[in-house]
């Protein structure tokens, strides 16, 4: 039997092994192109880079206008997220603690929306931002937040479910109002929920190219991503430079997550207790 055990957990590490492998291969390979020459990169993509080479680091660095397009990044990405998690775990607690026949047909609404491809909407939405004269920073703000919503709010909304409502009521009863009933009771309840919504939407945020090209897609206004496909251009594609900044722009959403990772864990393990 202890045997068997110990086969089957050495199966499970060898497959998990595997598995992260073929997950952080392509990263590696980025990582090790970046210190690369471009003709070092045409001679053999997987091989390791002859020396260490942070040239490719520095001019990547120069070209992108780093520190203006992280804070052109930096602002979409915290004032959506911070914008999506407020908001969407309120709406999901109204819904849930407010059981009508209006709020079953919202939440239907929402789950069928991320259902919907932002390419389906694309050029409406476009013509209409051109209307309201949103094809700018706030425009694209404004969207991104009302296509975030919709997982958000289902995310919350299976989570308060578990948040016993006795809390709530006790609260009530002392005299506690609506808001101070979510901020101070509710709020730190679904604290790893919010950080899993949190990252998800930095991770989408912090990668988006499509829409910040169609809206704010001009000099001193462009994120990461924008600045980063410069190095990729229709005749001639700088792959040493583009790697370089690729991996610049991928640090900090994973600093992000690292940093966040264990509120999650936390978060989670203290729902499932107090709940």
């Amino acid at each position: 039997m202890k045997k068997n055990r110990i086969l089957k957990q050495s199966s499970i590490m060898i497959v998990c092994t595997i598995f992260a492998f073929v997950i952080l291969f392509p990263i590696l390979i980025l990582l090790f192109n970046s210190f690369k020459s471009l003709k070092e990169i045409y001679l053999s993509v997987l091989s390791l880079p002859e020396t260490l080479n942070f040239d490719n680091y520095t001019q990547a660095f120069s070209e992108l206008d780093y520190f203006r397009s992280i804070r052109n990044s930096l602002t979409v990405t915290i004032t959506v997220t911070m914008a999506n998690v407020l908001c969407c775990s309120m709406a999901a607690w109204v819904l849930v603690r407010y059981k009508t026949r209006t709020s079953s047909v919202i939440f239907t609404v929402f789950s069928v929306a991320i259902l919907v491809p932002f390419q389906c909407v694309m050029l409406p939405l476009l013509s209409l931002m051109g209307k309201l004269h949103l094809v700018n920073m706030p425009g694209l703000m404004l969207v991104n937040l009302g296509f975030g919503s919709s997982m958000s709010i289902i995310l919350f909304h299976g989570f308060i479910k578990n948040v016993p409502a006795e809390l709530e009521e006790a609260a009530a009863i002392d005299g506690a109002g609506q808001v101070r009933i979510f901020f101070t009771i509710v709020t730190p309840l679904i604290r790893g929920i919010s950080a899993t919504v949190a990252i998800l939407n930095v991770m989408g945020l912090w990668n988006d190219y499509l829409l910040p090209s169609l809206t704010i897609n001009k000099k001193g206004l462009q994120t990461l991503p924008l600045k980063t496909y410069l190095f990729f251009g229709a005749y001639t594609k700088k792959w040493n430079l583009g790697s370089a900044a690729l991996v610049m722009a991928i640090i900090p959403v994973v600093i992000f997550y690292v940093c966040c990772q264990k509120y999650i864990v936390k978060g989670v393990t203290e729902g499932a207790v107090k709940g």
